[in-house]
């Protein structure tokens, strides 16, 4: 049986697809303790198409601002920098691999799954009052990137994989790691950290199966954990009693949050999704 590591996988994907100049420009701002409100926008600013994306963004009824927002400088300061480096980070990801088309994969189905994943964690965040919610939409987006990677490079053996887990009902990381040799959270932490993005996202990435394993980011893991077992495949949501029976009960005591505050994220998932699909998925809209 084929064996294939996670970084093996990551490695042959980093090497096929890079991120833009402009993100790592604005990570070295970002990550600048001396990188200012107005470096950010001036380095945004200078790449026209990610400015149109951001400012998209920024003005949809996604963040829902009064007033529109029409320069670098405005959405720099009324969102901050960090938001503004997660939208970019977000835009750039979704560009590198919307021209991708792996063998045996839908991917529309993966890409309204991944958003929905994405705003789901987003919304459970905000319910627990977490200040920089903004980010777990990113990390949602971004957490089932390790499947796009088996597809694109042993799409015979993932394919395998979602059938004999739909078959036998054992959780997808467990027949990925005796079928391939790695699962997809191992295969997307080590992809980030090859693109080397910030620590925390890999880390609750990599953790989002067992959110235990996730410190210091076993708050935003648990997020994470909870958005996978709450959709499903084709992007729909799964029903809340499945989703409290299956999710790990760890990650309910690390979130503290209630059934009922977990349906209510839900259902701000889902009115957001279509608006989301628009922004960043046009063409699977």
């Amino acid at each position: 049986m084929p064996s294939h590591t996670a970084q093996e996988l990551a490695l042959r994907t980093s090497e096929l697809v890079t991120l833009p100049a402009i993100y790592h420009r604005v990570k070295q701002v970002f990550d600048d303790p001396d990188g200012s409100v107005l470096d950010l926008a001036k380095v945004v600013a200078a790449d026209p198409g990610i400015t149109m994306r951001v400012l998209r963004v920024v003005n949809s009824v996604f963040y829902g601002f009064p007033g529109k927002v029409e320069t670098m400088s405005r959405a720099v300061s009324v969102l901050g920098m960090q938001q503004v480096h997660d939208i970019v980070l977000a835009t750039t990801v979704t560009a590198v691999f919307s021209g991708m088309r792996p063998e045996r994969m839908d991917v529309a189905r993966f890409w309204r799954a991944s958003a929905m994943r994405g705003l789901l964690a987003r919304a459970a965040a905000k319910g627990c009052g977490l200040l920089d919610a903004e980010r777990l939409f990113v990390g949602g987006m971004l957490s089932d990137i390790g499947h796009m990677v088996m597809y694109m490079h042993v799409p015979q053996l993932a394919e395998q994989a979602l059938v004999e887990c739909r078959a036998s009902g054992v959780a997808p990381d467990v027949i990925e790691r005796e079928i391939i040799g790695c699962d997809y959270a191992a295969v997307g932490a080590a992809l980030l950290r090859e693109w080397r993005l910030p620590n925390s996202f890999a880390v609750a990435i990599g953790a989002q199966i067992n959110p235990l394993d996730g410190a210091p980011h076993e708050f935003e893991a648990s997020l994470l954990h909870m958005a996978r077992c709450a959709v499903g495949y084709d992007g729909e949501l799964i029903d809340s009693a499945s989703v409290v029976a299956t999710a790990s009960p760890a990650a309910w005591q690390i979130t503290r949050l209630e059934p009922q505050a977990f349906e209510g994220a839900c259902a701000e998932a889902a009115s957001s999704l279509p608006a989301v699909m628009g922004l960043f998925f046009a063409e699977y809209a």
